[in-house]
């Protein structure tokens, strides 16, 4: 399995960075990070749109599917068959973006130690292809100032402040807790407020202790996802409203 993973995402991937690296002189290994990510991520759009489109109509389907587990509560078979036909009448599949993450998460993983692990300014001579070209030196420093090897806490701080952004856009505002909330609904609230708040310290953290190239991989990852998620709000806000003046 190991060795599947190397073959077919990271040796690839670690041969795309060598690559932009060999692009010129003036491509330093910042430049390098910055740019496989948004090329992979770019790619990856598609998939990442999709899992986003479903968790908002996931949201919007919220109140119906409260209102069937109340009616059928002692009738689980029941339930269930009119979940699955509010899922079919709404055009939404449940599971789709889990199984756009479980595509997505080899190749976040890739890059993570890539940028973690990769030995540069060393290049490890035996993942590349032979058709790649290699570059003579490779120049650490992004943009003459910032060396990629070494930690770098305003990087750091960055990449948490965008993650905490991210994750605030991705997930539904929290609103307050109910008395009678179930066990299910307060675990859930729960977890997104971990996700939420204790997930952007997590990523600082380690954001610091790897390097800074890992830094600049978290924050332009969480830029792009950034920007992702405000076009797929607006997009579905603007579908909302489409529907809306077509019912009226």
């Amino acid at each position: 399995m190991i060795d599947f993973f190397h073959a077919t995402v990271y040796t690839p991937l670690y041969n795309m960075l060598i690559g932009i690296l060999d692009i010129g002189s003036w491509v330093d290994v910042g430049m390098a990070v910055i740019l496989l990510t948004a090329i992979v991520k770019t790619a990856l759009f598609p998939l990442s749109r999709k899992a986003s489109r479903t968790q908002r109509m996931m949201k919007d389907l919220e109140e119906p599917m409260k209102e069937i587990r109340e009616k059928y509560k002692d009738d689980r078979e029941t339930q269930g068959r009119k979940m699955l036909e509010l899922y079919k009448d709404k055009g939404v599949n449940p599971f789709s973006s889990i199984i756009v993450i479980f595509i997505q998460i080899p190749v976040i993983f890739s890059l993570y130690f890539i940028f973690l692990r990769g030995g540069l300014p060393v290049i490890n001579m035996e993942l590349m292809y032979s058709f790649v070209p290699t570059p003579e030196t490779v120049n650490m420093m992004f943009v003459g100032l910032i060396d990629m090897a070494s930690r770098n806490w305003p990087l750091a701080l960055v990449a948490g402040v965008t993650q905490f952004y991210q994750s605030k856009l991705a997930m539904p505002e929290l609103g307050p807790r109910k008395t009678d909330a179930t066990f299910q609904e307060d675990f859930a609230r729960s977890m997104q407020m971990q996700m939420k708040f204790m997930l952007p310290l997590i990523v600082a953290g380690v954001a610091y202790w790897a390097s800074a190239a890992v830094a600049l991989y978290w924050i332009t990852s969480n830029i792009f996802a950034i920007g992702q998620e405000l076009y797929v709000k607006r997009e579905h806000e603007q579908e909302q409203k489409s529907t809306s003046d077509t019912t009226t």
